[in-house]
């Protein structure tokens, strides 16, 4: 927490990181998909705090979809909120990274094919939320 109580901006990008992991290799490998296991590199976050959150011990939902699909990079989007209120929003770009000769490389066929399938069509197509506390 802040000075003011409130949730502290770190935590949120902790929040992110969370659910990203999450998305990209819990649900990855209980789809059978080799996505990622050779490594990736966060490039970029982008936040926009919409309301700050006090401290609590309810969980905040983290709904998290793929905004972009490209050659060498995936923007993951997020929504961090409660029932009531959307308190952040976010992207972060995630770029395929072979771990051995430390290079990004391009998204393989098979995570194309993973991360398509959790592709915001425009109408708000979301990945199932993790949640956080």
């Amino acid at each position: 927490m802040d000075a003011f109580g409130h949730i502290n901006n770190v935590v949120y990008l902790r929040y992110l990181e969370e659910a990203r992991i999450d998305f990209m290799f819990r649900l990855a490998r209980q789809a059978d998909s080799g996505a990622f296991t050779g490594g990736s590199v966060v490039a970029r976050h982008e936040i926009d705090y919409l309301k700050p959150m006090v401290h609590r011990h309810e969980p905040v939902t983290i709904e998290t979809w793929v905004a972009r699909l490209g050659g060498a990079s995936v923007t993951v989007a997020y929504e961090i909120r409660d029932a009531e209120t959307v308190y952040a929003r976010a992207a972060t770009v995630v770029v395929p990274y072979r771990l051995e000769d430390s290079r990004p490389r391009r998204l393989t066929a098979e995570e194309r094919e993973f991360l398509s399938k959790y592709q915001d069509d425009g109408a708000g197509g979301l990945v199932e939320g993790s949640t956080a506390a």
